[in-house]
């Protein structure tokens, strides 16, 4: 896909990346999600249905399916 966005020239390419967000003051770290990347800047676009499921997955109160290390830089 063939985007412009002032600072990243180049195409996009569909990939899966791990998306980092913090809700209510926690990490949380969402594995193989679905985005269209910038191969020239890292840029990462989300389609409206991949963020709707990902708010979806962050209000459900079933625990996480595995649990990871979270080290600060300080």
């Amino acid at each position: 896909m063939k985007r412009r966005i002032q600072g990243c020239l180049g195409q996009y390419k569909t990939r899966t990346i791990v998306h980092k967000v913090k809700q209510r003051g926690e990490a949380v770290v969402i594995d193989h999600v679905p985005a269209e990347v910038g191969g020239a800047c890292g840029d990462v676009l989300l389609a409206p249905e991949t963020v709707r499921r990902i708010e979806a997955l962050l209000e459900a109160t079933a625990r996480p399916s595995r649990n990871v290390p979270l080290y600060e830089f300080v």
